[in-house]
């Protein structure tokens, strides 16, 4: 590709999105190795990556591992997004290195609220913005169909045991086909949990069948929800089961969950494939495994006692497959799940970053995004992430930025929406120095897994020399291994080159 040209001042991130011309998403699948046969195409910017690329791939060498996170925040973000983003940029379009970028799908919850989107920003973003924030390749949506899908299956057989026989509930669990009847495969994993080794519904005593056919569900125990990709507060808690129709079975309180929050994406998150199980089958199995309510009895009902697994799958079976989509520097960029960081794990998809290490080769770089500050989303990913992938990331990069760094030594609150207190546009060194303990301390924890840190220390047009250097000086004093000034919002990859060479070593 030609040279990127970066204006300044830096215009609007939608300014800068529409001003760029991406290539074809084929010609980006192309250019890192994925077949034609392995892609399908949504539109001309926009394409998911079948996970047979995985099975064509499975003896090829890894590619190397790198997860960015970043000190505690303040409420503006201090740009993990972006610094993932603009180092691959300088590794892929500058260092010549195959590089992926793994970052997670936006909700449309924070999208449309305070926060905005997560495409990155100014000169270090994925193109087009508008498409990767808004509903992308329906992901989300189909999260939203299987949650609400398990919870139409909670209430409607709640419904049908308090209205119904034993008897009559076994018959439409198990009707007669042709004079004969059958357990579905779904039924005979819940047999075998209540240590019933019968396959033919006719060999069921009276009592084996009053406990397979009414799981007895507790109302009081429903911990699963309803959701939806807004955010949508009078919703949070809410009372169903009042229609005329519902007159036979009770009204209960319940609510709705922000469809990011959901479970299912969690799950789908921590699904991995592998030559033993793919990862729709590791995604079934966990499926039925989720745990909705107790029953009177104190026993889990799971969403495979309900029979709804194997259908929230069916759902799920294009919103495995990760999404490709590319910079402003035409590198290519793998989207998939967005599980938040406080009520999850915080990460992109395990599936994401073994198509990036399998396609990025022994030279090459995926470089994924943890959510949150370091304390959430980069000790999830160690703890969760990597202990389900069995993946093990060469090199942490630590994003800090000198606004935060002010904000822990004491400075004056930053409120979404308000204008920035002179604190945090004039160079001040004291309050600065006061507040690096924050970001050492995030240093060392990430040692303790073996990893080493390179700090990117996000440059704001505020900031001082003076400034940069004390937070590096203080980086390189608490053990990281290299910490280094980088401005990819304003110059793009080539203003990340320095952080992208100290990745490298």
């Amino acid at each position: 590709m030609g040279s990127l040209e970066c204006l300044d001042p830096v215009p609007s991130d939608i300014e800068v999105s529409d001003a760029v011309e991406p290539l074809h998403i084929s010609k980006v699948a192309a250019a890192c190795g994925i077949q034609e046969d392995e892609l399908d195409l949504y539109g001309s910017f926009k394409a998911k990556v079948k996970l047979s690329v995985l099975d064509r791939l499975k003896d090829a060498p890894r590619g190397n591992y790198v997860v960015c996170t970043g000190i505690n925040p303040t409420p503006l973000g201090e740009g993990k997004s972006t610094t993932t983003i603009g180092v691959c940029q300088a590794l892929g379009a500058h260092l010549n290195k195959r590089t992926f970028t793994c970052i997670r799908q936006p909700s449309q919850g924070p999208t449309m609220g305070i926060k905005g989107g997560a495409a990155g920003g100014g000169y270090s973003q994925v193109v087009p913005m508008t498409l990767f924030n808004l509903h992308l390749t329906g992901d989300i949506h189909a999260i939203s169909a299987a949650n609400n899908l398990v919870a139409a299956a909670i209430d409607t057989r709640m419904f049908h045991e308090q209205t119904q026989s034993t008897a009559a509930l076994f018959r439409r669990l198990c009707p007669e086909k042709d004079g004969k009847r059958s357990f579905a495969p779904p039924m005979l994993k819940r047999l075998a949990k209540l240590g019933i080794d019968k396959t033919d519904p006719n060999e069921l005593t009276e009592d084996e069948i009053e406990r397979f056919a009414r799981l007895d569900i507790d109302p009081e125990t429903i911990t699963w929800k309803r959701v939806l990709d807004t955010c949508d507060r009078s919703l949070r808690e809410i009372e169903i089961g009042l229609a005329a129709t519902e007159a036979k079975g009770k009204p209960r309180r319940t609510g709705f969950d922000i469809s990011v929050a959901s479970e299912i994406m969690a799950i789908m998150a921590l699904c991995r494939h592998s030559e033993e199980k793919s990862a729709l089958q590791d995604m079934r199995e966990r499926l039925g495994r989720m745990v909705v309510a107790l029953s009177r009895d104190g026993e889990p009902v799971t969403a495979e006692d309900l029979g709804v697994a194997g259908a929230a799958a069916v759902l799920l079976c294009d919103a495995i497959m990760p999404t490709l989509m590319q910079t402003v520097e035409q590198t290519p960029v793998l989207v998939h799940c967005g599980p938040f960081a406080n009520i999850a794990h915080g990460n992109s998809s395990i599936i994401a970053d073994q198509v990036a290490l399998s396609l990025a080769g022994e030279d090459g770089f995926c470089v994924t995004e943890a959510g949150f500050g370091a304390d959430i989303g980069m000790e999830k990913f160690f703890n969760i992430k990597c202990r389900q992938s069995d993946l093990t990331p060469n090199c942490v990069i630590l994003v800090a930025t000198v606004r935060a760094l002010k904000c822990h030594g004491g400075g004056p609150l930053v409120t979404p929406g308000k204008p920035l207190d002179s604190a945090y546009k004039q160079e001040n060194l004291e309050l600065l120095g006061a507040g690096v303990c924050n970001m050492q301390h995030h240093i060392k924890n990430a040692n303790k897994f073996g990893v080493p840190v390179v700090v990117c220390v996000n440059r704001f047009a505020t900031d001082s020399d003076a400034e940069i250097d004390l937070v590096c000086k203080a980086a390189s004093e608490a053990g990281a291994f290299r910490a280094v000034m980088s401005n990819h919002w304003a110059k793009g990859g080539a203003g990340a080159i320095d952080l992208a060479n100290a990745v490298v070593e």
